[in-house]
């Protein structure tokens, strides 16, 4: 008999994609299309169709590790969560919870993530912990929640984008990061929309635009300032809107005129004509977007910078309104619901906060426990990571690796090194993993079932759909067995049906309601949107579990909408979050980013991503079909620049900022600016991008300035084959 194939979703970024799964007859397994799922109807990137390729036991790790000698060497499970339960007890006895530090990751699903945070608070005790998604979006959520009193990724659904009139997208590069995503954009042009890409480099989605602006790094504030001091000099403000549905204008208004064209051109780069035809572009149709991704985000003052872009749509009409609005695209495939439930430093489950008494009482009621046994919140990522070794003193970390993914990388390298103990739960040996005492091999995307919340704001299925190597258990069953070596026996079940069951009571009521959704609901109609509240006429009459087990907790749990709730796909529509329905303007100027260019380094670094690679390439750097589209680093730099320093194409050029050296090829293009170069950060070693980047926190958000730092770059001799093998002799 053929098996079958099990719909599920992509393991990587936040579209989600949806994919079918089917065992093959030599082990692997196959992905086809699922063209029922509407975001990416059948259409997968490279990443997606090749990730069954990690399942691999050639690639992945499929037994615990523990340190001996100063080696990992292979361990059974009973005695690697022995060492894991003594480090943490013995050190917490010595230094009290908060030396334990507990780092998350954008990709744990939404029962991890949930489960991860309760296990911090209620067995650790420890405030300290935080996760990956802080590196993500969390400017964006801070502006979001500022402006509207509430933050989901996207306040619409992925299919009003086409039917817009005009978007403008700010530092994302759609058709390398999110390809499937393309499709919006091209159908947008396609039935008469436009589109106006901000990027300082003409990526391939600027290929795209109708209009590229291109700013220099760091002035993305001043730039969006600058669209609205027009908006206002050419009367295009939607005064009715302003006056019915918000409030802060007045204080607005005056900073932005402080903005005048000129300035703003002298700041950022982008000519005047190019202002004003944005801003005419934008204003034209009767609705249109703005959509930000990480290159306004990931600043020092990345919050004021998407407050800039979010007052741009307020002044014109454009958010809570059919077909407009602000919004971010999350980047990791949970990112939206991981810092939704409980894993980031100051959130409670829901997206409660955890200051908040009567989030605390309630939160602290399902998990039956005193709320003033919760800690309060504890240090945003970075500073966690910047304090191991120190009141830090051991780390559990899952699903991350921020020797190579966290700013300034070198330094939390050697911090992480410092700790006097480090367990880490992953699907392969990272470069984190393999600085751990105790590695333990959990279960991926395809071996385990669970929810993840897409950047729609789409609570989603993914099934399980093969078993996992035998030596392998799920980051739920490691979290189960550690809390009952640490002394709590209940409350940490190990089936994530059970685990969302516990999560839909924890969140009802809170910002994120997930208390409407059940599995059997998102597998029948393809994800529900938050919040979901459950209603009182609600029943159990059509909630049968589809993994059939029985609550261990007895607490009856809200059963399926019969004419239930339909779930929010678009929010705002009556009114904003806010406590009086009215969406904020925020008063910003212009300010320089952390780190200005001189004479010693006169050029600025930006990162990001390629096609072909993911996040800290943990995974995709062990997939042979990505690792020959993408086999490593370089540098991007404009022909003027390469002529200044003698660099020619292919050969290696180094990059030095004030925290360190990175060395790779150069790719020369005139498709970045002359004082700008470029580097992915998918790699370790010699040309670790974040060897580079500057850690330096927004206020607000403590999101680090990924996105802008100065460098100075230098030719490097290229040592030829027949050279190094003379040197090796010498």
């Amino acid at each position: 008999m053929e098996p079958s194939a099990t719909p599920t979703h992509c393991p990587y970024c936040a579209l989600q994609c949806g994919m079918n799964l089917t065992p093959a007859p030599d082990g692997t397994v196959e992905v086809g299309e699922r063209a029922d799922f509407p975001v990416n109807r059948g259409a997968l990137c490279g990443k997606g169709r090749t990730a069954p390729a990690v399942l691999s036991s050639r690639v992945r790790l499929t037994s615990p590790l523990v340190r001996e000698g100063g080696a990992l060497k292979p361990a059974t499970w009973d005695e690697a969560l022995g060492r894991i339960a003594e480090g943490l007890s013995s050190i917490r006895s010595a230094h009290g919870p908060d030396a334990l530090g507990v780092f998350g990751g954008g990709g744990l699903t939404n029962e991890k993530a949930y489960t991860l945070g309760k296990f911090a608070r209620v067995v650790l005790g420890t405030s300290q912990i935080d996760y990956n998604g802080r590196f993500c979006m969390s400017s964006a959520a801070a502006a979001g929640t500022r402006a509207f009193g509430l933050d989901r990724g996207l306040p619409f659904p992925l299919e009003d984008i086409p039917r817009t009139g005009c978007v403008i997208l700010v530092g994302s590069n759609l058709a390398e990061t999110m390809p499937p995503a393309l499709r919006y954009l091209t159908e947008l042009k396609d039935n008469g929309g436009t589109l106006i890409v901000v990027d300082p480099r003409r990526t391939r989605t600027a290929e795209h635009a109708d209009l590229h602006l291109a700013p220099r790094p760091g002035t993305d504030l001043a730039l969006a300032s600058g669209l609205l001091h027009l908006v206002v000099a050419e009367g295009r403000t939607d005064e009715e809107y302003i006056r019915e549905r918000t409030s802060g204008w007045e204080d607005a208004r005056a900073a932005a005129m402080a903005h005048w064209p000129e300035y703003v051109e002298r700041i950022t780069g982008v000519p005047v004509p190019q202002l004003r035809e944005a801003v005419r572009m934008f204003c034209a149709p009767e609705a249109a977007m703005v959509l930000t991704a990480r290159g306004p985000e990931q600043q020092s003052k990345g919050t004021d910078t998407v407050g800039a872009w979010i007052n741009l749509c307020l002044a014109t009409g454009r958010a809570g309104r059919l077909l407009s609005g602000y919004g971010c695209l999350t980047g990791q495939g949970n990112g939206q619901g991981g810092r939704e439930h409980g894993q980031k430093a100051d959130q409670l489950p829901g997206y409660r906060k955890l200051t908040d008494p009567a989030a605390r009482r309630h939160v602290a009621g399902v998990w039956g426990v005193d709320p003033d046994s919760l800690p309060g919140p504890g240090r945003s990522a970075y500073e966690l990571l910047d304090a191991l070794g120190g009141d830090i003193r051991a780390l559990l970390l899952m699903g991350s690796n921020p020797v190579v993914s966290a700013p300034r990388a070198a330094h939390v390298e050697e911090r992480v090194r410092s700790l006097d103990f480090l367990a880490v739960c992953d699907v392969v040996l990272s470069e984190t993993a393999a600085l751990a005492d105790v590695v333990l091999p959990v279960t991926q995307w395809a071996e385990e079932s669970g929810t993840t919340t897409s950047l729609e704001g789409r609570v989603l299925l993914r099934r399980r759909a093969i078993t996992a190597p035998e030596g392998v258990r799920s980051d739920l069953e490691v979290l189960h067995e550690l809390a009952a070596r640490l002394g709590v026996e209940k409350g940490f079940p190990t089936d994530p049906e059970e685990v969302f069951e516990e999560l839909r009571r924890a969140t009802a009521g809170g910002p994120a309601d997930y208390s409407g959704i059940t599995y059997r609901r998102l597998a029948k109609e393809n994800g529900v949107f938050w919040p979901c509240p459950a209603r009182e006429e609600d029943t159990d009459a059509d909630t049968e579990r589809s993994a059939g087990a029985a609550s261990a907790s007895g607490v009856r749990r809200p059963g399926r909408p019969v004419g239930g709730h339909p779930g929010t796909p678009r929010l705002f529509l009556d009114r904003f979050a806010t406590e009086d329905g009215r969406a904020r303007f925020v008063s910003v100027s212009h300010r320089a980013v952390a780190e200005e260019t001189d004479d010693e380094y006169p050029v600025l670094l930006t990162t990001g991503r390629v096609v072909a690679q993911y996040q800290s390439g943990a995974q995709t750097r062990r997939v042979d079909e990505l690792n020959a589209a993408a086999p490593g680093p370089f540098v991007e730099l404009h022909p003027r620049l390469a002529r200044r320093l003698g660099a020619a194409e292919g050969e290696p050029v180094a990059v030095v900022s004030r925290r360190g050296r990175a060395v790779a090829p150069a790719r020369i293009t005139p498709s970045i600016r002359p004082d700008t170069v470029f580097m992915p950060f998918h790699w370790p070693g010699e040309g670790r991008a974040n060897t580079l980047t500057n850690p330096a926190l927004d206020p607000v958000s403590r999101m680090p300035e990924f996105k802008v730092c100065a460098v100075r770059v230098e030719r490097v001799e290229p040592v030829h084959a027949t050279q190094a093998s003379g040197a090796a002799t010498a």
